[in-house]
């Protein structure tokens, strides 16, 4: 866009207006303003800040803390909970328990308080978390307290300029179609910001509530085994406290915390890219494990809703383990100490893009199993669509729910718990971790998986390879012919399959990213023959990669 204008002007003028915010109405009056004066660049930021307003995605709604409708900011936030009041309403639940929560992001305190305070004002019986704790932490208390909805200020792994809102309903879950566009149009028809009631009417939950939580985490190990060292980090989130808490309570009392990323600061300055996923993000963690020759290595994400795992290898050296290969650990480990009187018809679940390796573990423990499309609101509605059944479930992308019973979302929390009950298992038998993936690998087949990725600048890049994708798809992939299957319209999802090989592609749902998916299995006759069907499949996986980002170019 080269100039300004009317529409957008007024459309920039009737936002300033009805902003409740004087820090944020200055901040987009300076745009604005420099805009007016014909500067292109704020032209264009002005579009941008007014394209529209944030959507509930894979994981709610998440955008950068700035001024504008298409931003996190106070107005916002305000509007979106007047939306939802109107819809808990409509649904016949008005005047019922919602919980509010915060991480320690930029803006995190101001949207909480807003949030519940519209809530409050709009006769809600609100409940706010004490002080800024971990996700998992809110959405056990939605199922404590039998609340009507949940919300947890949080943009989880995202960059440091972005912020939050992460919905939960009353099941415990995060809210799924068609609840999320129905109160996204009840937003529409919200009134300005400025207009929305709010009071300070709200009850805020004492330390019990937490303790409440550490109880039930630390009832989850079977195992006897406490003897390990463990590292940990909360990449300057709010999860060490609770970490370390939930660990020593459970028995693991020789825990380690990455000191330079334990206290919570939005600027999260060790790390690019707050994600245990992004290289360079565990470096400052595995360099200390293996300084203090630790046993596991635990890396959490700044919400505490995810798990990444760190092991020893052979040869000495320290690597983070992938989401799919912690998937399978805890599945196996769950299942393997699972109460079949409580549960006997268990179900395990993954997402369609992890590995499917946990549907042969669930065939051999007999089991149902089921893969569902990406992100935890469809894992805690495996199955029947209620999830009725589940013991455990994981998504590649290092979430795991060990204990649905309790927290319907992914908890990185609970799940480190039990990667350390098997760790501290294995290591009294003079077994790890990898052992443990090598049983699995001879077992099962051997099942590498990888994942390849495209950061755009351009949202519509990522139409147009998905596009071209479907009118060109490919015939054959690591030189096996595979055949392509298209998900629409359920999900915007393309997959490749053919003998040992499936690749599947999608559009990220929290960030400006396409992301394919890889998968290469490889029968293993035996163990003596392991290492060399590993060094095999890891060429094919390696070629497989290449040719995948070639396409993606």
């Amino acid at each position: 866009m080269t100039r300004l204008t009317s529409d957008l002007r007024d459309r920039a003028f009737r936002w300033i207006a009805d902003d409740p915010d004087p820090d944020t109405k200055l901040e987009l009056q300076k745009v604005v303003a420099a805009a007016m004066g014909g500067d292109p660049a704020a032209v264009d930021e002005v579009a941008d800040r007014m394209a529209g307003t944030l959507e509930f995605g894979t994981a709610g709604l998440r955008g950068p803390v700035r001024a504008g409708s298409n931003g996190m900011n106070r107005a916002v936030v305000i509007r979106t909970t007047a939306g939802l009041a109107q819809w808990l309403k409509a649904q016949g639940r008005g005047s019922g328990i919602v919980i509010v929560g915060r991480d320690a992001r930029r803006g995190s305190e101001a949207f909480y308080a807003d949030a519940a305070g519209v809530l409050a004002a709009a006769g809600f019986d609100v409940r706010v978390l004490p002080r800024p704790l971990p996700t998992p932490v809110l959405a056990f208390a939605v199922r404590k307290f039998g609340a009507v909805a949940g919300i947890q200020i949080t943009a989880s792994h995202n960059p440091p300029a972005d912020n939050g809102y992460k919905l939960y309903l009353d099941s415990g879950a995060q809210i799924v179609p068609p609840a999320d566009r129905e109160i996204e149009a009840a937003v529409t028809v919200s009134p300005p910001a400025v207009s929305v009631p709010r009071s300070d009417s709200w009850t805020t939950l004492g330390e019990d509530v937490l303790q409440a939580y550490l109880d039930r985490v630390s009832s989850l190990p079977h195992g006897t085994a406490r003897e390990l060292r463990v590292v940990a980090t909360a990449l300057h989130g709010v999860g060490a406290g609770t970490l370390a808490l939930a660990l020593n309570q459970a028995g693991f009392v020789d825990v380690r915390m990455v000191s330079e990323q334990a206290q919570p600061d939005p600027d999260f300055p060790t790390v690019p890219f707050p994600n245990p996923e992004e290289p360079g993000a565990t470096d400052l963690l595995l360099a200390k494990a293996a300084e203090v020759e630790a046993d596991v290595a635990i890396a959490l994400d700044p919400d505490a809703d995810r798990c990444a795992v760190g092991v020893r290898g052979a040869d000495g050296a320290w690597r983070m383990l992938l989401g799919d290969e912690t998937g399978a650990l805890l599945g196996v480990h769950i299942l393997s100490t699972l109460d079949r009187v409580m549960h006997p018809d268990a179900l395990v679940a993954n997402t369609i893009v992890s590995s499917s390796l946990l549907k042969s573990i669930a065939s051999a423990a007999n089991v149902r199993y089921d893969a569902t499309l990406t992100g935890f609101k469809w894992l805690m509605r495996a199955g029947d669509g209620n999830g009725t059944g589940l013991v455990y479930a994981y998504e590649e992308a290092l979430g795991h729910c060990v204990d649905p019973d309790s927290v319907r979302d992914k908890d990185g929390i609970s799940a480190a718990v039990l990667v350390c009950d098997l760790a501290a298992t294995l290591r009294a038998a003079g077994r790890t971790l990898l052992d443990a993936l090598d049983d699995l690998a001879v077992t099962h087949g051997l099942h590498l998986t990888r994942q390849v990725s495209l950061r755009v600048t351009d949202l519509a890049r990522i139409g147009k390879l998905m596009s071209d994708l479907r009118v060109d798809p490919p015939a054959e992939l690591a030189g096996v012919p595979v055949t392509s299957e298209d998900l629409l319209p359920a999900a915007d999802v393309l997959r490749f399959s053919g003998e040992g090989v499936r690749v599947i592609v999608r559009p990220s749902g929290t960030e400006p990213k396409i992301k394919a998916y890889l998968e290469i299995v490889e029968p293993v006759a035996n163990r003596s023959t392991l290492a060399d069907v590993r060094a095999r499949a890891t060429g094919s996986l390696d070629a497989l990669a290449d040719e995948v980002a070639g396409l993606l170019r």
